[in-house]
């Protein structure tokens, strides 16, 4: 038979391989390290404010900055993977964020600190939106539930090792460690990464046939081992489309786009405004540093076993009626953790809140986001959302130190719990089901099926398989 490419529909018939286990640990390499350098955050900030180095506003000031920077890195990196690639995207802002988090290893001051930790954001902002919006581009529809829940199991995984690295590390040897350890293995994992195939489905959108085609044939002849692969279904070669950003705000996109919107900003009002906090909360409350991180890291153990709960469920109950049913607990667990009357039960309680979280993130914004638009713009509308959450990492911090002053953690979660029962309403009743769905298919669901303008197209080159 003879290809005109269809990079959609030849990676969707792949059985699993090497090929895919590569593109997983390679994306997540960088994933995992871009969550650590997030979370280390809580056990930093925490023993900064005990050694008098900072304070409540100056932590704030530290949360802000890093979301600024995410701000901008979510940003840039939806502009950019689009119109230069998913590979490039991700060396840039890995390099910028490993040595970013060297530079803050030997900041002198906490404003050093901040001012480190806003070029530090530029990068995991970007990194987020770049790992989670391309793993589903390589993974077969029936699994990409899944794999989008592995992505997410290494990459909150690092909640964990942060804060326990932190209860060894930050007592004894200091908080300067946690930068280090970030900034030497992000380098590590760039140059590993230079190996990093580019999305066939990224090339075939931006007409370069050629190299679609090398990356496809390499694909398939390690996924085969020799055997027979399942047939391809014959669809016509897709079109070379010209988008532009403003696309995203248009009405066939609009509804994805506000979903994906409402989904980041719920999701990151619970991380930011809670669990981050989380080590300054027990602090606060009159536990010293490593009794504090001792309880954090037990809640954090919630992280992988959130995304674990995603490997298991995603392509089960699908996003959408996943998300609402998560959300609707979590709201649940939210209010009891804001009354619970002892350290046992708040530590079981936010290991509970901590799971639920991160269930959302598997099933959210690794896999749903992504999945909700075309590949010619799926990283600016994985961007814009990116930066909804980042604005959200901006405010909630300072509604925190607000709500915490005037009414304690009840007022706290009270706000993370109104959040939550409004994104499950909005899902209910506006969400689009995208589970076992080819890409393709999901961004041409009828009556929604956005509008494009084609560009100028190449004939791609015809190769017999």
């Amino acid at each position: 038979m003879q290809s005109t490419v269809q990079a959609g529909a030849r990676l969707d018939r792949l059985p699993i391989s090497r090929f895919h286990h590569r593109i997983l640990w390679l994306i997540g390499g960088g994933m995992f390290l871009d969550s650590f350098d997030i979370y280390l955050a809580g056990g930093v900030l925490g023993a900064l404010v005990k050694s008098g180095w900072s304070t409540m506003h100056l932590n704030a000031t530290f949360l802000s900055s890093t979301f600024v920077g995410m701000l901008l890195g979510a940003f840039t990196a939806g502009v950019l993977g689009d119109a230069k690639g998913r590979k490039f995207t991700y060396q840039f802002n890995l390099a910028i964020f490993g040595i970013a988090s060297l530079a803050g290893a030997l900041a002198p001051s906490m404003n050093w600190l901040i001012v480190c930790r806003f070029f530090m954001g530029l990068g995991l902002g970007a990194e987020i939106v770049v790992g989670y919006g391309s793993i589903g581009e390589f993974i077969p529809p029936a699994v990409r539930g899944r794999w989008s829940a592995y992505l997410s199991l290494i990459t909150n995984s690092a909640l964990f090792c942060s804060t326990f690295l932190g209860y060894l590390l930050i007592p004894s040897i200091g908080w300067r460690a946690m930068f280090a350890i970030v900034g030497a293995g992000a380098l590590v994992i760039w140059v590993l990464r230079r190996k990093m195939p580019e999305s066939p489905r990224w090339l075939e959108s931006k007409g370069r046939f050629e190299e679609a085609e090398k990356i496809l044939a390499a694909a398939e002849a390690e996924s085969a081992r020799g055997q027979p692969l399942p047939l391809l279904v014959d669809t016509p070669r897709a079109a070379v489309y010209k988008t532009t950003l403003l696309d995203l705000f248009a009405r066939h996109h609009l509804r994805r786009t506000l979903l994906s919107i409402c989904v980041q900003i719920a999701i990151n009002v619970v991380i930011y405004g809670f669990i981050v906090w989380v080590p300054t909360f027990l602090m606060k409350q009159g536990l010293g540093v490593a009794s504090s991180l001792g309880f954090t890291t037990l809640m954090a153990l919630g992280g992988p076993a959130g995304a674990l709960l995603g490997v298991l469920i995603a392509d089960k109950v699908g996003r959408r009626r996943g998300l609402v049913c998560v959300a609707a607990i979590a709201a649940v667990i939210g209010w009891l953790y804001g009354h619970s009357t002892s350290v046992g039960m708040a530590t079981f309680l936010g290991f509970v809140l901590f799971t639920l979280t991160y269930l959302m993130v598997a099933l959210g914004i690794a896999t749903y986001i992504p999945e909700l638009f075309a590949t010619e713009n799926r990283m600016r509308a994985n961007g814009i959302a990116g930066c909804a959450g980042r604005i959200t990492g901006i405010v909630a911090p300072q509604l925190v130190v607000v709500a915490y002053a005037t009414g304690g953690i009840q007022d706290v979660l009270s706000i993370i719990v109104g959040t939550l029962v409004a994104m499950a309403v909005v899902l209910a009743v506006f969400g689009i089901e995208t589970n076992q769905l080819s890409l393709e298919a999901i961004a041409s669901t009828p009556g929604e099926a956005p509008v494009r303008s084609p560009a100028k197209q190449r004939v791609p080159t015809e190769q017999n398989h």
